[in-house]
């Protein structure tokens, strides 16, 4: 037990330190990115330090994996430069047995980063880009136009000229019905849309209908108008992006995409990137195991060379494997989780060849 709290009274007064110190380079990119427009638009200097204390979570959860593999891998080179891990290994206890205790510490920290992502970084950057909007006078507006929506599995599809939000209403709008065989049912014309509790009512609405290879034209019959039940935030001009938003409201959001027959392969890799993305701090943590002890020179620097260039590499590889899920090319799951896999086992073979 001395030697675990030894290593722990080394790794993290490192660890806090490189966090504060990436987190603090990571806020002041985005301070200084944005500055000109904060002093263009006059933005007060206390709604920018709110602004940017809003950010420091968001900072902080970019900057943990860098932190901690920064702290053990200089802490391991640290100890092999200074031969205390001689005396260690000549007692008996390897290296894999020795830093255990740091790869349980890294595996209950994933745990840890996704619920924090989950429940504070996701609240606190959304009300960041709010204000920094609302300070910046960049108006959003949710009105749309030109709108295509699949509503019950692809069995009704509405098409808008334009969606008004502060009036939820429609204009200009074609409905097409199906059966479940999705052969078409009937056709409804409308000149407006206006929602009302829980379901659209039309104004100027023709149905044509279709049966037995005969088309009848009449009123909009009571059993279609009961089916119009697509919420108006369906059809807002606010596409949501599941990075911003936590994990339940992106479970949601993908089976309304999944409901209405839209495109989800890209939005589905995202969420199950929220899951795996928080496990790459026990990926750096074991492959700073294996790299440590690479040399006895230049320990703060190599170990800063190698925890970016691990970093790097990871990032670049799940962007290589998200875009290929995006595309089809292989499943949202595969490419949220495949780098996760692959570096498991490239740190495998890693320390399994480290000096001990």
């Amino acid at each position: 037990m001395k030697i675990v709290e030894y290593l722990f009274r080394k790794v993290i007064p490192l660890f806090l330190g490189a966090l504060v110190f990436f987190g603090l380079v990571l806020v002041m990119v985005d301070l200084m990115m944005n500055l000109w427009n904060f002093i263009s638009n006059g933005v007060p200097g206390l709604k920018v330090l709110r602004i940017m204390a809003l950010y420091i979570p968001k900072c902080l959860w970019y900057a943990t994996p860098i932190a901690i593999l920064f702290a053990v891998s200089y802490t391991l080179s640290d100890l092999y430069a200074n031969n205390e891990l001689i005396a260690i290994f000549a007692s008996g206890i390897s290296l894999t047995r020795f830093t255990f205790p740091l790869l349980v510490f890294a595996f209950g920290m994933s745990f840890a980063l996704f619920f924090f992502d989950d429940k504070v970084v996701v609240p606190t950057y959304a009300k960041k880009t709010a204000e920094q909007e609302e300070a910046l006078k960049k108006d959003k507006s949710l009105n749309n136009d030109k709108i295509v929506i699949l509503s019950e599995n692809g069995n009704i599809t509405y098409k808008a000229e334009f969606y008004d939000d502060t009036a939820k209403r429609l204009t200009g709008l074609y409905l097409i019905i199906r059966n479940e065989d999705k052969t078409l049912s009937s056709i409804i014309r409308a000149d407006s849309a206006s929602w009302r509790e829980d379901k659209w009512i039309l104004s100027g609405g023709i149905q044509y209908t279709q049966k037995d290879g005969t088309i009848s034209v009449g009123s909009v019959t009571k059993e279609s108008m009961e089916r119009l039940t697509e919420p108006p935030e369906t059809f807002q001009n606010n596409v949501i992006s599941v990075e911003t938003v936590d994990s339940k409201t992106a479970k949601v959001y993908i089976e309304h995409l999944q409901k209405a027959g839209l495109p989800f392969a890209e939005p589905l890799s995202l969420y199950y990137k929220k899951f795996a993305f928080p496990f790459i701090l026990f990926i750096v943590v074991f492959l700073s195991v294996g790299l440590s002890g690479k040399t006895r020179k230049n320990v703060m620097l190599m170990s800063l060379a190698s925890c970016i260039s691990a970093a790097v590499l990871f990032y670049v590889t799940q962007m290589v494997t998200m875009l290929l899920a995006k595309f089809g090319a292989i499943s949202p799951f595969m490419g949220a989780w495949f780098p996760v896999f692959m570096f498991v086992v490239i740190a495998t073979v890693v320390l399994r060849y480290a000096r001990t």
